[in-house]
């Protein structure tokens, strides 16, 4: 290697910010395994580039004795003198084994490891952009598709998005550019893998960011999301300013701001409720824009029966149950739609056996009172009885002493 090498890696140190003395020890290492392998050694050996001169010498490590057995692994005691005039048996000394045209050995390799290198730092640079920005949103361009997965240029790498987190009712076409959603991001051995999602329910809350300064600057706060994507979203607003209504500010003039976001979504409907920290009131606007007349919950099961107009129910429940099924996953709480007829009828059913109950007791009550007043009847017949005895027993007697 020569000064003009040296002065590369310089360039590479500022450009690429790789140190150079992590360049220089990574040759070193990769010209130990070269000499191995080109001069068929299993010495231990070290190599050492001057970093001033670019010089590259190789030292074997030999262990000083008497009689020498192994040639590349042991030195006898007057050659090993010659070099260090201390040294004594059983020490251990480096000489020098530099082959005549081990330069060029030295040079091709240093080639072969910058690169690699380079290749490693620009990676470990990617890597460490993209996984900052995990849970962020990203504009790609679809570059390709690969069996049922979709190639994503983001500039210098390229993203993944999966099947299972691309829009069904999407069409996706080479050179579409749109917003993605950062799943995850992992190292792998050819570099950073960039998982990408048009579904993730994040990628609705930073649309919402976009598009809304009132969330973006923390006025409004999303709370909660519900989505089933390509077909409908429910998300839950609030506010601590009096002053500002979440749900109008979201939708904004003529609807908008929600627009803008249906749009980037391929039409996805998106329904905006007011949060409400109360569940039975959130329950009810969860299940917008149908009616709501009464909520019932069962804390202990985490039950919510819900009772709506007779001709709301189909709207309650939604298009194969959507509509309820996204109230359930934005409140958390398992929902249960009735009809008021229904319910009513219910009602009226228990009623019915209530005042049956209450009757049979009333009954049973009269019943036990007629056998108290059985019982009370007899005692005093049978007292009765027995005076009348006693009294037949006294006119005797009073005849036997007359």
């Amino acid at each position: 290697m020569n000064i003009e090498f040296l002065h590369a890696l310089d360039d590479i140190e500022n450009e690429k910010d790789i140190p150079k003395e992590i360049l220089l020890e990574a040759i070193e290492t990769a010209l130990v395994s070269a000499y191995k392998k080109d001069f068929g050694s299993k010495e231990n050996v070290r190599v050492e580039i001057d970093p001033s001169s670019g010089d590259v010498t190789v030292y074997s490590r030999r262990k000083v004795v008497e009689e020498v057995d192994k040639d590349f692994f042991e030195i006898n005691l007057e050659e090993a003198r010659e070099i260090e005039e201390d040294v004594e048996l059983g020490d251990a000394i480096e000489i020098e084994v530099t082959p005549e045209n081990f330069g060029r050995i030295a040079a091709q390799t240093a080639k072969q490891v910058v690169m690699q290198r380079i290749r490693e730092a620009e990676r470990d640079v990617i890597y460490e952009h993209y996984k900052q920005k995990e849970g962020e949103f990203i504009t790609g361009t679809i570059q390709r598709f690969h069996n049922e997965y979709i190639l994503i240029d983001m500039g210098k790498t390229e993203a993944l998005l999966p099947p299972s987190e691309q829009i069904p009712t999407e069409n996706y076409n080479v050179g579409d550019r749109i917003k993605l959603y950062i799943v995850e991001v992992s190292s792998t051995n050819k570099g950073p893998r960039i998982l990408v999602s048009r579904t993730h329910p994040g990628l609705l809350l930073r649309l919402f960011e976009i598009e809304i300064p009132e969330i973006y600057d923390g006025t409004v706060e999303i709370k909660a999301v519900a989505r089933e994507a390509g077909k409908r979203s429910k998300v839950a607003v609030h506010s601590d300013n009096e002053d500002v209504d979440p749900v109008g500010a979201c939708v904004g003039p003529r609807g908008s701001r929600v627009q803008a976001v249906v749009d980037q979504l391929d039409g996805e409907k998106i329904d905006i409720i007011a949060w409400k920290e109360d569940p039975a009131k959130l329950i009810a606007n969860a299940l917008n824009p149908a009616e709501v007349n009464k909520v019932i919950l069962y804390e202990d099961k985490k039950v919510a029966e819900v009772i709506v107009p007779d001709f709301q129910l189909s709207l309650a429940i939604g298009k194969e149950g959507q509509n309820a099924r996204l109230a359930a996953k934005l409140t958390g709480w398992k929902v249960d739609i009735k009809k008021q007829s229904e319910y009513l009828e219910a009602e009226e059913s228990n009623e019915d056996v209530a005042e049956a109950e209450t009757v049979a007791e009333k009954e049973e009550d009269l019943d036990e009172d007629q056998v108290a007043e059985d019982i009370v009847a007899d005692k005093e017949e049978d007292d009765a009885i027995k005076i009348d005895n006693k009294s037949e027993e006294d006119v005797s007697k009073e005849k036997e002493e007359t």
